[in-house]
C-alpha cells in the first residue's frame, strides 16, 4: 500500500509491514508510531524556519539520511543536502542543511537535465547519455579539476534508479548558466547534460561543506521512484 500525504496531515510514505529505526526507536506502520515520528520530523523541519524548502521533500531526505546513518554509510553525519526538483528552476531549490545547529546554511538555485523537462523536470534517467537528471540518495564523493572547474564527483546508491552516476560522470560543478541574468533572458535556468549544476557564487565554499561523503538527497514526487526505493 503506498500512500503520500500533505504536511497538514500525517505526512511520510508507509509501506505496509515495512518498520525502520530512527533515534534509537523502531518505527512500525501502526498509527502511534506513526504519529510519533511525524511529530519528530516536523519540529526539526519548523526548527529550520525555512519555507522556501519543502516539508515532502525533506521528510523523504531525512527517512533516507536516518537509514543510511544507521547502515553507516554516511561519514559527514552533520549535513544533508536536498535538491527538491518539484519547484520551478527560477526558484532556489539547492539546500545544505545543518542537522546539528537545526539550520539551512546554504540555499540556491540549481539546474536539472535538459532532457528531463523545461522548467520543472518531468523525466528521470539512470542511463549513459539520456541527458537526464536521476533522482534518490547520493553520496558525495572526491574533488577534481575538469572542464568546469572544480567539480565533485557523486556515487548513486540505489540500484537501477541512480547508481550509474560516477559512470556517467553526474557530477557537482558550476555554470554560468545557473544565474538570475540566465533566467531573465531565457525564461528559465539553462540546464545540464544530467549533472545538478550550481551558481558561480560561493561555489568552492559549497563543496568544502559537502564534500567527502556527505548526503545529498534528490527529490521529485515521481511514484515510480517511491515504489523502488529501499531507503523509503
Amino acid at each position: 500500500m503506498f500512500c503520500m500525504f500533505h504536511k497538514s496531515a500525517c505526512i511520510l510514505i508507509f509501506i505496509l509491514g515495512i518498520s525502520f529505526h530512527t533515534h534509537g526507536f523502531t518505527i512500525k506502520n501502526d498509527s502511534t508510531s506513526r504519529i510519533h515520528y511525524d511529530s519528530l520530523t516536523e519540529s526539526l523541519y519548523h526548527a529550520l524556519g525555512n519555507e522556501d524548502l519543502s516539508f515532502d521533500a525533506f521528510s523523504f531526505a531525512y527517512q533516507g539520511y536516518q537509514k543510511l546513518i544507521a547502515e553507516h554509510v554516511v561519514d559527514k553525519k552533520d549535513i544533508l543536502t536536498v535538491i527538491d526538483f518539484n519547484k520551478s528552476s527560477k526558484e532556489d531549490r539547492f539546500f545544505i542543511i545543518d542537522l546539528q545547529k537545526h539550520k539551512i546554511i546554504h540555499e540556491s538555485l540549481v539546474a536539472h537535465g535538459k532532457n528531463s523537462g523545461w522548467d520543472i523536470p518531468e523525466s528521470f534517467s539512470n542511463m549513459a547519455n539520456s541527458l537526464k537528471s536521476s533522482l534518490g540518495f547520493f553520496l558525495t564523493g572526491e574533488t577534481y579539476q575538469g572542464k568546469h572547474g572544480l567539480s565533485l564527483k557523486l556515487d548513486g546508491l540505489e540500484k537501477g534508479i541512480n547508481d550509474n552516476a560516477r559512470e556517467r560522470n553526474i557530477v557537482i560543478h558550476s555554470a554560468d548558466y545557473v544565474s538570475e541574468s540566465f533566467i531573465d533572458k531565457v525564461g528559465r535556468l539553462g540546464r545540464s547534460f544530467g549533472c545538478p549544476s550550481l551558481p558561480i557564487k560561493n561555489y568552492t565554499e559549497v563543496i568544502d561543506i559537502i564534500k567527502e561523503r556527505s548526503l545529498i538527497f534528490i527529490f521529485s514526487n515521481q511514484l515510480d521512484y517511491f515504489k523502488t526505493s529501499k531507503f523509503l
